[in-house]
């Protein structure tokens, strides 16, 4: 990722495509997720305990989850944009090791609101099996071109 390029909102358009990541889930990522945000259930770290559960194996938690849509809603909108919501985050299936998820997204809209402008962003993510997380929206403000309003 090129952080030093940004995107305006005069540079949007309601359809555009957000490019999607890929995140392949190791034992390793899982790991050191669960460690890097204190989740030290086993359901996300140890196969077994996980099939205990129901699970088919280890899985990915939601803050992993929101994460992968933060890091892809980030790399849309540059370091300029901010992150106002997220919303319809919805886990539908499991996201286990072995997996590659891969999130996803589109403009759904855009608008202007007491001087914000703003952009809804659709995400999901999906790998082999399907949708997994999502459908849901990512609200987001970015700047304006400076000759915008000249």
């Amino acid at each position: 990722m090129d952080w030093s390029t940004q995107r305006y909102w005069e540079d949007v358009s309601k359809g555009d495509v957000v490019p999607a990541i890929e995140f392949p889930l190791s034992v390793y990522r899982l790991v050191v997720e669960a460690g890097a945000n204190r989740d030290f259930n086993s359901i996300h770290h140890n196969t077994e305990y996980a099939q205990m559960t129901g699970a088919s194996e280890m899985y990915a938690n939601t803050i992993f989850l929101q994460g992968m849509w933060e890091r892809t809603a980030r790399e849309f909108i540059g370091l300029g944009g901010v992150m106002k919501s997220l919303k319809g985050f919805r886990m539908k299936i499991f996201n286990t090791v072995g997996e590659t998820v891969i999130t996803k997204g589109r403009v759904k809209r855009k608008w202007q609101d007491a001087g914000e402008a703003l952009v809804e962003l659709e995400m999901w993510s999906e790998h082999s099996k399907g949708i997994s997380v999502g459908p849901g929206t990512i609200t987001v403000t970015l700047p304006h071109r400076q000759n915008s309003f000249e």
